[in-house]
């Protein structure tokens, strides 16, 4: 990590992990990790965003709307709150998606003004981790290098809710030019 990098931690969020309302298998073993970078971008005085669903009541994505996924992440909810064990530090870019009622925002770049904010504060390579892998991980980061950010991807910190979409997810990432840093800690 350089000057021009930043972290951002992707959907690490109660409903994502054990216990949640979408839950995926192993979401909370990326904290750890996570952690650890977080420590690694503030000692190196770089920027750390986290993203988050924040969905209000009746969300075009929820089942009961004709979508795809049980209700999560709800505004103001225990669901939709970080991990409790995820440092994220006060100064933390904190940004919600998900918030549209006419759409689902699986990237932290639609719609939110994010790629226009890391080039006014010289941001060119995101250190990206978090879940899941296969949605909002893999939107995040095709979107981010079509905004024509270098991306690497912390695959040991990330999730994906199958192994099939993982593997696909990765694929598609690479494709578009992201690198996968298959490194635990650093």
């Amino acid at each position: 990590m350089q000057k021009g990098d930043m972290l951002l931690v992707t959907d690490v969020q109660n409903d994502f992990c054990p216990g949640g309302a979408l839950p995926i298998a192993g979401g909370d073993a990326v904290v750890p990790l996570l952690n650890h970078w977080i420590g690694k971008a503030r000692q190196a005085g770089l920027a750390v965003y986290a993203s988050r669903d924040w969905h209000p009541l009746g969300h075009i994505s929820f089942q009961g709307q004709g979508g795809t996924w049980p209700p999560h992440c709800l505004q103001d909810s225990w669901g939709a709150a970080f991990h409790p064990a995820l440092l994220l530090p006060d100064e933390a870019v904190k940004i919600a998606k998900g918030t549209r009622f006419d759409k689902d925002q699986y990237s932290v770049f639609d719609d939110t003004g994010l790629a226009v904010r890391l080039r006014q504060e010289g941001i060119r390579r995101l250190w990206v981790g978090g879940l899941a892998q296969d949605f909002c991980v893999l939107e995040t980061v095709l979107d981010a290098r079509k905004a024509g950010f270098a991306v690497t991807v912390l695959l040991q910190a990330t999730r994906a809710i199958t192994p099939e979409g993982g593997r696909e997810a990765l694929a598609r990432m690479q494709a578009a030019g992201a690198e996968i840093s298959g490194e635990g800690l650093p």
